[in-house]
């Protein structure tokens, strides 16, 4: 719309319509992004649980979202509408709508790298549940503004939201909650570079997930718990761990996402233990399902740890073509010192791509770049 015909728009209706109906359009216009865009995560994030949402109000008629594609389509286009629509409700008092929307939003912003933003909505909907009664809304927020903040490095900040989400569901005695709660907690850690915190919480999430019973989250919990023992340097029980969380979602979900995930591992373990072939297939099976997903922040990482086992197997023009396509997202995605880091493995490449020297001894794969992002 042209911005003056808006401001027309906005004019007449603060001039002839009744305060009471404009507040009731608005909040039928925030039903019709928050149930819109519920139906449009539960395509892009199929593992988590479905949010219990109140019933749109009359004359609000959703998009019910064919697929994939259509999702994360209709998210780019009303990202921006997204992120105003969450801020009226919040101005609104509607607590419980602004973390839902909060929640429907987590995927597409992981997906496309959009991690200030998604910190944005997380400390608005941590601030609308804290003013709310409901403890699982209070749980869930703290636990993603925590994921957020570690994501962009403010590790103290993200420590203390974490702590709250844990202490939160062990209160209410939310299984899952906790389950969580410790998978974020390993995914922080590993930001912060501790290998073996994060095995911990990482076990204590599976062990939870296992009491409880769903195949899918125990999928995910034994590749994170195969992620950290491979980085701790254990890759045959690693391999074990990984293979077995491949098999699961293979056979119960199917979920693309989780199985790039665990194919990138796999790939990580094969690349250490000296199967640099084998490493290479494993990446590209991460990548090809990653691109579909349309999934650039873990692609970013995918693609680095692909350079680096081209590399390793002397293919040196495919590692410079790997690395430069992961430098560009990482610079969209304001990962800048990741960026440096891939800008160093470029540059040691020389100018020349018929250089016969073994490069792979030359260039250390930095192990800063994370296999996965939380959810739940």
């Amino acid at each position: 719309m042209h911005d003056l015909i808006r401001r027309y728009a906005v004019d007449t209706a603060h001039r002839s319509l009744p305060e009471q109906q404009q507040d009731t359009a608005l909040r039928r216009l925030i039903d019709f992004y928050l149930h819109t865009a519920a139906n449009g995560d539960r395509l892009l994030n199929p593992p988590a649980r479905p949010l219990e949402l109140a019933p749109p109000r009359p004359g609000c008629d959703p998009l019910s979202l064919s697929d994939e594609a259509a999702a994360l389509t209709w998210f780019a286009a009303e990202h921006h509408c997204l992120l105003a629509a969450q801020h009226s409700a919040a101005a609104l008092g509607m607590h419980q709508v602004t973390w839902q929307l909060a929640k429907t939003m987590t995927a597409f912003h992981y997906r496309g790298g959009h991690l200030h933003s998604n910190l944005t909505a997380w400390r608005t909907a941590a601030a609308a549940a804290d003013e709310s009664p409901d403890l699982v809304a209070r749980t869930v927020s703290h636990r993603f503004l925590g994921s957020a903040l570690s994501e962009l490095g403010h590790h103290d900040q993200a420590f203390d939201h974490f702590r709250t989400a844990l202490e939160l569901a062990r209160y209410t005695d939310d299984r899952t909650g906790q389950a969580n709660a410790h998978r974020f907690l390993a995914s922080a850690y590993e930001q912060r570079g501790d290998d073996r915190q994060a095995l911990g919480h990482a076990t204590r999430a599976l062990e939870l997930f296992q009491a409880i019973g769903s195949p899918t989250w125990e999928a995910i919990a034994l590749n994170q718990v195969g992620w950290f023992t491979a980085r701790l340097g254990d890759y045959d029980t690693a391999r074990e761990y990984c293979t077995a969380a491949l098999a699961v979602h293979r056979r119960h979900s199917g979920h693309r996402e989780c199985q790039a995930k665990t194919l990138d591992s796999l790939g990580y373990i094969a690349y250490h233990t000296g199967h640099h072939f084998e490493a290479v297939v494993h990446h590209q099976q991460a990548l090809a399902l990653l691109r579909g997903l349309r999934h650039t922040y873990a692609a970013a990482s995918t693609l680095d740890r692909l350079g680096h086992s081209y590399l390793a197997t002397r293919q040196h023009s495919q590692a410079r073509t790997a690395w430069q396509e992961a430098l560009k997202l990482y610079r969209q995605q304001q990962r800048f010192d990741i960026a440096e880091s891939i800008q160093r493995q470029l540059d040691s490449l020389g100018d020349s791509l018929s250089t016969t020297a073994t490069a792979s001894t030359e260039v250390v794969p930095d192990d800063r770049t994370p296999n996965f992002i939380p959810r739940g």
